[in-house]
């Protein structure tokens, strides 16, 4: 692609904050960086993409608040975590931490395993304990 035929789809996620950088080829022949405010595909697709986050993330919070599950599992989606990383993060198994997902359970966690979940979260413990 010719650098002048870089897409600037003006109506892109990133509200005009943040620009990408593609390779195009100038006046010369020359490959040089140009940068793209995105182009329309990319900006359908990354707001498909960002529907489906949020819709998890509310789903996610209506099964905490019915007490169906525990606001670990809620944050969670909310920081489009998997189980494997938030395991990682807190150093415990997955099997403990989807154990951790129960209401019951939760409840009874010790102030210190609280604190990993809210700092993998990069919230207070406050914050874990109570969902908005």
């Amino acid at each position: 692609m010719k650098k002048d035929e870089v897409p600037q789809d003006g109506d892109n996620l990133h509200e005009g904050t943040f620009k990408q950088i593609m390779y195009a080829v100038d006046n010369s022949g020359n490959y040089v960086q140009v940068q793209s405010a995105g182009w329309e595909p990319e900006n359908v697709a990354l707001g498909q993409a960002w529907e489906e986050v949020h819709e998890r993330v509310s789903a996610a919070r209506n099964r905490v608040l019915a007490g169906e599950i525990s606001p670990i599992a809620y944050y969670m989606e909310k920081t489009i975590m998997d189980l494997a990383l938030l395991a990682n993060y807190v150093g415990k198994f997955q099997w403990q931490v989807k154990r951790h997902m129960k209401p019951a359970v939760f409840k009874r966690l010790s102030p210190q395993m609280l604190q990993r979940y809210a700092d993998a979260f990069k919230i207070s413990v406050a914050e874990l304990q109570q969902i908005k």
